[in-house]
């Protein structure tokens, strides 16, 4: 039996086209299915299964519009990974490159790469994985920051990334970590604003702007926040749509994002204009499931 913690959801980079939702759990069992999200934020029915059915992963941008999917948890934690096309075409497992490990999260940073980072293997840790503009994961970098699972990632700046909140192994924490054009991950903020919480989600915006949203304080809320193009994190906006925990997000129509799927489980989905502003819910499409990952591609 796999654990049942938080996980993570995934990133976006500046300028795709289409997303890709994919793997999770329906309560019952891990999947390995993926829906397409078109350049409307319309979500497609279900795409069967290529590689290991896995929950708890997350996916990231790579190559400028291609995606990967990475680490997570089959029954026990597990580190490969499985490249997006950028036609959104899922390949085969790849042998793990660094730490197994789950409930990470995954950002795009430099316009053509992207990092996986932190997460549980066993205890909370920080260590990050590079992948490099062909879709190859690096070894482990040494953690900075506070290690913690269950937080959430996302691209900003047009080339830059932002890890935020998670669980340190204590406390549900609002810290965030933020990635340089180079894949370099600082140390904690110090004045990071918003509700502490886990198992939420993000993705970019607008071009050059980010959005965390929804997640578990206990009980789960809808709550976002905004992130600016120079990285800093805004104040609470009120939740719009479903209040719930373990979903995923990625960017669509080179400027705008999508919330989607979560625990219960459900597929419901909510978009997320360019200036930011969440819509209400919109009814599921695909498989009901959690601890599931998305990215875009194209």
């Amino acid at each position: 039996m796999f654990p049942i913690l938080p996980a993570n959801s995934a990133a976006a980079d500046s300028g795709n086209d289409e997303g890709i939702f994919g793997f999770g759990t329906t309560g019952a069992s891990l999947t390995g299915v993926t829906n397409l999200v078109s350049n409307a934020g319309v979500v497609a029915s279900d795409t069967a299964a290529v590689g290991t059915a896995k929950g708890y992963l997350a996916a990231t941008e790579y190559g400028g519009d291609k995606g990967i999917f990475g680490f997570g948890h089959d029954g026990s934690s597990i580190a490969e990974t499985n490249l997006v096309s950028n036609a959104g075409v899922v390949a085969s497992d790849t042998a793990g490159v660094g730490t197994a490990r789950y409930n990470l999260a995954a950002t795009s940073y430099g316009g053509d790469k992207g990092i996986f980072g932190f997460g549980n293997d066993g205890s909370v840790t920080g260590v990050t994985n590079l992948v490099s503009n062909t879709g190859v994961v690096a070894s482990d970098v040494s953690a900075v920051g506070t290690a913690r699972y269950g937080p959430a990632a996302c691209g900003y700046g047009d080339d830059k990334g932002i890890f935020g909140y998670g669980f340190d192994g204590g406390s549900r924490v609002s810290i965030t970590n933020l990635v340089s054009n180079v894949g370099v991950v600082a140390s904690d903020q110090a004045a990071t604003t918003g509700t502490a919480r886990e198992a939420l989600a993000a993705c970019s915006f607008g071009d050059d702007k980010g959005i965390f949203g929804y997640g578990w304080p206990n009980p789960a809320t809808a709550v976002t926040n905004l992130v600016s193009n120079t990285g800093v994190v805004a104040a609470d906006t009120a939740g719009v749509g479903t209040a719930r925990a373990n979903l995923a997000a990625c960017e669509y129509g080179t400027d705008k994002g999508i919330f989607g799927f979560g625990a219960g489980p459900v597929s419901m989905t909510n978009l997320v204009s360019n200036a930011g502003v969440v819509a209400t819910d919109t009814a599921g499409v695909g498989t009901a499931r959690y601890y599931l990952g998305a990215c875009s591609f194209n």
